[in-house]
């Protein structure tokens, strides 16, 4: 500790914090998981000089580092572990310069997604990763996990939107990675070996990321109520097929949309959509562009014609009370107990398959798993909701995830599509990767922190 305060000039203890709050708060994340150990610190970062002075100290004396955001996570990957040093890089929240010519900005790490499409509203321009977290997750922690969001299915995730970060590796070291201009293949692509890395190879402590422009026009929102979720499902790919864009396609079952009802009150459910929506899936579809309007409703056309009770947005607030239910789904998970939040990808035709099994493994373990899809990606996001006692996470849940995530890789899926692995899913990571590929990752681990002092034990086993 003195060696860390001398390095950062912190005597009095500003940067550096040992408060027990402080080094509490520091072990758990939106995921509820605690870690068992305490950290020794927590350094509040203020300049890219404060991160290399603290990971050249604890390199040399050989002391764990976790990097850590906002805190938003869902997978445990920044939860300060015991003994280690919490390296925070939330107050480095600064737009360093928006350049329209070159559609780009750099920020730091800590700056909120919200924030900086705030800061980019007046120049017609946005940074396109949407994730539903957007108004409290920073983008270090959205490069970190390569978060994706709602409009993936048009506008791509995180990584399809960094050009070039500045990171700073285990010993202290500063490297730039990637480039300001639209093409370049230069060398190995370490930015996008960067990106999803979740603070296993170095810190994020820069981005130059790629701005789009935002699309004219008001967006046009559909809703559709469907008597079971194969048939949304089967009605999302039938959208997809059809060659248009939407900018949102979201699936909610029937258990979740049971849920919502009991929170919103189910009449101004059916209120919003015209029709009962008791025992039904429903499927949220946003165009924008120049061709909303008629994409809306030609997509309206074909949900009908699937069997949906479908409501076209007249209004800018009726498309807002249609995207109320999906934005609603994580309130009404909340009210009914503790919840762990997952997350697996399957190819977009196995989307139904993966709602089927779902539903049975959650019959067969007893926990109710109400899910919500990114339909148009094959995103799926089940919620296993349990009666919080205190303990932790029951085993008859983790069963349950265990059997989910074993069914979306046999679909040919993936264990995560953006909350990344952490430690919630690392003893899966092998199933998916294969032994050869498990084994050459961790060798490229090895390349940039040979002491293994970075986020040890997040990822890999």
């Amino acid at each position: 500790m003195d060696r860390l305060r001398a390095a950062l000039e912190d005597p009095s203890g500003i940067v550096v914090s040992t408060a027990a709050g402080v080094l509490d708060a520091a072990r758990t994340d939106k995921s509820g998981w605690i870690v068992p150990g305490v950290p020794i610190a927590v350094v509040e970062a203020r300049s890219v000089a404060d991160v290399q002075a603290t990971l050249r100290v604890c390199s040399e004396l050989g002391v764990a580092v976790v990097p850590r955001g906002a805190g938003t996570g869902l997978a445990g990957g920044a939860n300060g572990t015991g003994g280690s040093v919490v390296l925070s890089v939330a107050r480095m929240d600064r737009v360093l310069e928006v350049n329209v010519e070159d559609e780009l900005a750099v920020v730091e790490p800590g700056v909120i997604n919200a924030d900086l499409n705030t800061v980019l509203e007046p120049t017609g321009l946005r940074f396109a990763p949407d994730p539903a977290s957007r108004a409290i997750s920073s983008i270090g922690g959205n490069i970190a996990t390569n978060a994706g969001g709602l409009l993936c299915i048009k506008y791509g995730v995180t990584r399809d939107a960094v050009l070039g970060l500045d990171v700073v590796l285990a010993d202290g070291r500063l490297i730039r990675t990637g480039r300001r201009t639209v093409k370049g293949v230069t060398g190995y692509d370490l930015t996008a070996l960067m990106v999803g890395s979740e603070g296993t190879l170095g810190v994020i402590v820069g981005a130059t990321v790629k701005l789009v422009p935002i699309p004219p026009g008001t967006p046009s929102t559909l809703g559709a109520v469907f008597p079971d979720v194969r048939s949304a499902a089967s009605a999302a790919a039938a959208i997809t097929a059809s060659r248009t864009r939407p900018s949102i396609m979201e699936l909610l079952d029937a258990e979740a949309l049971e849920a919502i009802a009991a929170l919103l009150g189910p009449e101004v459910l059916s209120a919003t959509m015209g029709a009962a929506v008791t025992g039904g899936a429903f499927l949220l579809v946003q165009f924008d562009g120049p061709t909303a309007g008629a994409d809306a409703h030609a997509a309206g056309a074909r949900l009908q014609a699937a069997g949906g009770t479908v409501r076209v947005a007249g209004s800018v607030e009726e498309s807002d009370q249609l995207l109320t239910i999906r934005r609603s789904f994580h309130r009404a998970m909340e009210v009914r107990g503790r919840v762990l939040i997952e997350d697996v990808a399957v190819p977009r035709s196995r989307l139904a398959d993966m709602f089927d099994a779902t539903e049975r493994i959650g019959a067969e373990h007893g926990v109710p798993i109400p899910t919500v899809a990114h339909a148009g990606d094959g995103n799926l996001h089940p919620n296993f909701v349990f009666d919080d006692d205190g303990t932790g996470v029951p085993e008859r849940v983790w069963a349950a995830a265990d059997a989910m995530f074993r069914e979306a890789i046999a679909l040919g899926g993936t264990l995560t599509g953006e909350h990344g692995v952490g430690v919630l899913k690392r003893r899966w990571l092998r199933d998916e990767l294969g032994d050869d590929s498990y084994a050459l990752q961790q060798g490229i681990r090895a390349v940039f922190d040979p002491a293994g002092t970075l986020n040890p034990g997040k990822v890999f086993d």
